[in-house]
């Protein structure tokens, strides 16, 4: 028996799922447990129906309330409608099990469409060849944002960006496809091993005066 739960350091455990719940709701994280309240919100902070994407935002009831060293506004900025963000896009199913899509400052909003990083990201991972890869948003003078793709091939394989874009032409809408696709012998990672993508993205950002 496999359990899996989500939450984070302000909210404490606020959802949780077993092996037999996991089976019958594939790719969740779990369930609102009893002393949690787990709501998934558009910009407005209006509750979204079930399977729609927006901001999750949860808090456990016994949890004590916490600050950031130094930081209040941070503080205030992360309660929304009387819950914590955590800074996750996602969304509830018909059974209330939670399911997550990226993370609120991954995701990219081009031409007034959300794409999620995360899930170009799962779909180049299955073309032979990537062993890793980061997906980000970049400067676009018609769209605002356009999709860019850092891929770091396996030792020996030579990829090209006309072959990326067409692998993912075949698994995902056209508009997720990556305008650009640069290619690392090795991608810069943070101290916990994950991609640094602000180290990648803010380059194509350097010496503007936006952000999207």
């Amino acid at each position: 028996m496999i359990n899996e739960y989500y939450g984070a350091t302000e909210t404490g455990i606020v959802v949780f799922c077993d092996s037999e719940q996991w089976l019958s709701h594939p790719g969740t994280v779990g369930k609102a447990i009893p002393e949690s309240e787990v709501r998934v919100i558009d910009a407005d902070g209006n509750s979204l129906p079930p399977r729609e994407v927006g901001e999750v935002v949860a808090r456990t009831k016994e949890l004590a309330d916490f600050t950031y060293h130094g930081d209040d506004q941070k503080r205030r900025d992360t309660e929304k409608v009387g819950l914590i963000a955590p800074g996750d896009i996602g969304y509830l199913d018909e059974d209330g099990f939670l399911y997550l899509c990226d993370r609120a400052k991954d995701m990219i909003i081009s031409g007034g469409v959300n794409i999620y990083p995360a899930e170009i990201e799962a779909e180049l991972m299955k073309m032979p060849g990537i062993v890793d890869c980061g997906v980000f948003g970049i400067p676009d003078e018609e769209y605002g944002e356009a999709v860019c793709a850092a891929v770091q091939a396996a030792p020996g394989v030579e990829l090209s960006q006309a072959e990326v874009r067409a692998f993912l032409r075949g698994h995902m809408a056209g508009y997720k496809v990556p305008k650009r696709v640069d290619f690392h012998a090795e991608l810069p990672r943070e101290d916990s091993g994950k991609i640094f993508k602000r180290q990648l993205r803010e380059p194509f950002w350097a010496g503007l005066d936006r952000r999207i």
